[in-house]
């Protein structure tokens, strides 16, 4: 952060979210109902915190074509807390899950509602940079939206190219970006100076992996670009920036123990690699001379568990939820080493009636005899769609410059066959 102080005399409040994820599914039960509710919940926070502006830094949507569901979501949401003043103004970047054209096609629509969409990067850094004011129409907070920076937007790639090359190539345009979008940004705090003695803070966006960054076993976060390509260190942001809000890792986090460059972590578990960890969004409140920052913990919609060990563990820990009779969404993983052949029907009787389902049952005993040696590590019970279609890139050495656009496709049969599935409930509700 910068050593400058922030003389501005009313203080603005911001709510930093990401990694929505609407129309995402676990196990292909959908979550329609928990997203609605974290929706709900988030439109009476932005009310109940006076929030002047809510920040989303990226994957809005889980594919780059959502669901009509999840499309409604989304935009019932944004016409609640326009018509309800729950907050002056709204900043939408895209991420990686996102679709460019999607989150585009309304921008000037959604402009005239206060609710600002940066999908991809602009012609030039003035396209990206503006000012927001506050409530009594002064301008308040300057934004340096930067949505998922896209490989072949940050380099030109060239034959030859080691790892090494892109890697720098990469990070080198990164910089770059984010340096103009910061020199944008501090000319108009420079200009607002002159013409009102004002100094405005300065937010920026990203949805990118910061070197350093905590992730989980199946916390739905993949890789941006191959390897450690893209790994960002703390110093590609401007020292201008008084805060930098990001998206793309799931657990709320700061970078390089720096409280003003943070993630806000998704606000509903996307894996059962997140089960039981807490989740937030963050509240920042530039006041003058000084900047907090508090993390406001968004309730539990819907209790997920991961139960891991052999027969008898499994069927207490499974009975002890049913004897609580919450509504828990459980993955079992047997680890015994009896062979259990008919353990998904065995482990469904103990929870027939209640509210505990089983979303996922991993038989480790008949995984191992079903696997070759070759793919003992590959553990199919526990894979996502997504990532199976990854690995199977990896094993055939499918060329990176055309994984993006297979991924695309990919994405897009993925999310026809969902929305095929959602079918019956779009045309009933």
């Amino acid at each position: 952060m910068t050593e400058e102080k922030i003389t501005n005399g009313t203080p603005y409040r911001v709510l930093h979210s990401s990694d929505w994820h609407l129309g995402a599914q676990l196990a292909g039960r959908r979550r329609h109902d928990e997203q609605a509710a974290f929706l709900d919940w988030l439109a009476g926070t932005l009310r109940r915190e006076a929030v002047d502006c809510l920040v989303v830094a990226g994957d809005i949507f889980d594919t780059t074509v959502p669901t009509n569901q999840a499309q409604r979501l989304l935009y019932d949401f944004l016409v609640k807390i326009a018509r309800g003043g729950a907050c002056r103004h709204v900043v939408l970047v895209a991420g990686n899950h996102d679709s460019v054209s999607f989150l585009e096609a309304p921008r000037q629509l959604l402009g005239a509602l206060d609710i600002h969409v940066v999908a991809q990067i602009g012609e030039g850094p003035e396209d990206d940079v503006f000012v927001l004011d506050d409530a009594a129409g002064r301008p308040a907070l300057i934004v340096g939206a930067v949505p998922y920076l896209r490989d072949r937007d940050m380099r030109r790639q060239a034959a030859g190219e080691t790892a090494a090359d892109k890697e720098r190539l990469l990070l080198e345009g990164i910089e770059a970006h984010y340096a103009k979008i910061g020199q944008q940004a501090e000319a108009l705090r420079r200009a607002e100076l002159e013409r009102s003695g004002r100094r405005l803070p300065i937010l920026l966006t990203g949805h990118l992996f910061a070197a350093g960054g905590q992730t989980a076993t199946d916390d739905g976060v993949r890789e941006l670009y191959v390897g450690s390509l893209g790994r960002v260190p703390r110093e590609v942001f401007p020292a201008a920036a008084d805060y930098v809000a990001l998206g793309h890792l799931h657990a709320a986090q700061t970078v390089a123990g720096d409280p003003t460059v943070r993630y806000s972590g998704a606000p509903l578990a996307v894996g059962f690699g997140e089960a039981g960890r807490e989740r937030a969004v963050c509240r920042v409140d530039f006041a003058e001379n000084s900047i907090e920052v508090e993390m406001i913990q968004v309730p539990v919609f819907q209790r997920l568990a991961r139960i891991e060990g052999d027969l008898g563990q499994l069927q207490q820990e499974l009975e002890t939820l049913v004897a609580g009779g919450e509504s828990v969404l459980v993955e079992l993983r047997y680890t015994g080493e009896a062979i259990v052949p008919d353990l998904a029907a065995r482990m469904a009787e103990i929870v027939e009636g209640s509210g505990v389902e089983l979303l996922r049952v991993i038989n480790t005993r008949v995984l191992a005899q079903l696997l070759p040696v070759g793919g003992a590590g590959l553990e199919l019970g526990e894979l996502e769609p997504a990532e199976v279609f990854e690995h199977c890139l990896e094993e055939n050495d499918v060329p990176e410059e055309q994984r993006e656009e297979l991924r695309l496709c990919f994405a897009e049969i993925v999310a026809a066959r969902q929305a095929l599935d959602a079918g019956d409930s779009d045309a009933t509700s």
